[in-house]
């Protein structure tokens, strides 16, 4: 019988066999003691194992300061330590909901508390809306068939990848009284503009930054979406001389709603918790002009003269309540959407 050789291995496959030997020691090594805990947990065990370091860190920083938040909310006083501050119950509670009348922020004993929910519910009406309403728009645009669709795609979407403060401080340097946009204006012939002294320029450009750092995440959802509806549609309804407004009202919005649903869901949770980008462009001024419940909940627990932890935290259990509502509000529409 004639011998058989092997193929002799080239130099980069030779060295490719040398810098994995490292490799398959180390997965041997391993081999053995995670088949030893197999054999422990079972099969069905193996699963929490790798789940355990995520576990550990998801329930030091958030379910333990979950549960610290809550107590420090029964509790008044000035003392940091929980075991120096006295149980007040919910006193705390109720010195944030004592109003005369709720519509008006000035007869609350705590009117920053509700001036800060009032500017935070006027941002999110506007915001929320007018990025839903541009999202669709850019989304509708960028699925046609378009010169450079994909780097339009890109453009819109980088500044998601920003940091809020870098898109804060871009903003800013580009509205401040001696920026760029105030040299444009005198340039033409035009006044500076105090963007950052009066309150509506402010609201108008809390709401404009924030539409312009995060359109793109939604626009992206909305675009999946429409790429997800059959062209069979589409072609059917061409053939048969429909208008392209009932397209879009009969055939293209109703089965983009869940994607829609997500979308406003979701920047209703993200309106909420605004704060780092407003709080470096505005400082949540002139005044108080923009500022959110999260800077409200910031300020009572770090930079006022008088910290007063108890109150802060009462309030951030308040907006953790909403945010809870809203999560299981997206949880539902999502599932709608994957049944659908």
């Amino acid at each position: 019988m004639a011998r058989v050789y092997d193929k002799p291995q080239t130099t980069g496959e030779a060295l490719t066999h040398v810098a994995a030997t490292p490799v398959r020691v180390l997965f041997r090594l391993l081999d053995y003691p995670m088949s030893a805990i197999q054999r422990l947990l079972g099969i069905g065990g193996m699963p929490w194992l790798f789940l355990l370091p995520n576990l550990v860190f998801f329930g030091m920083f958030v379910v333990i300061p979950l549960f610290l938040n809550f107590a420090y909310s029964l509790t008044g006083g000035t003392a940091l330590f929980l075991s120096d501050r006295p149980f007040v119950e919910g006193e705390q509670y109720g010195f944030l909901f004592d109003c005369e009348n709720y519509a008006d922020p000035l007869s609350c004993r705590e009117d920053r508390f509700w001036k800060g929910i009032f500017n935070t519910a006027i941002f999110i009406f506007f915001q929320v809306s007018f990025m839903v309403l541009f999202s669709l728009i850019t989304a509708l645009v960028l699925n046609r068939e378009i010169r450079g669709r994909g780097f339009w795609r890109a453009v819109f979407f980088f500044p998601v990848l920003l940091s809020p403060v870098v898109v804060a401080l871009i903003w800013k340097w580009i509205l401040l009284r001696d920026g760029i946009l105030n040299a444009f204006l005198v340039s033409i012939g035009l006044e500076r503009i105090l963007f950052f002294v009066s309150p509506d320029w402010a609201m108008f450009w809390a709401v404009f930054v924030s539409i312009w750092a995060h359109m793109g995440f939604y626009m992206l959802i909305l675009l999946a979406g429409l790429q997800a509806i059959q062209p069979d549609l589409y072609e059917a309804a061409e053939m048969d001389g429909t208008s392209k407004e009932r397209v879009f009202f009969r055939i293209t919005l109703p089965l983009l709603w869940p994607n829609m649903l997500v979308v406003i869901v979701l920047a209703l949770i993200k309106g909420v918790q605004v704060f780092d980008e407003v709080y470096v462009l505005t400082g949540g001024g002139p005044g108080t002009a923009t500022q959110f419940i999260v800077q409200y909940i910031y300020n009572t627990a770090f930079t006022n003269q008088v910290q007063n932890f108890g109150l802060a935290s009462a309030a951030s259990m308040v907006l953790g309540g909403v945010l809870f509502v809203l999560t299981l509000t997206q949880l539902a529409a999502t599932r709608r959407r994957d049944n659908a």
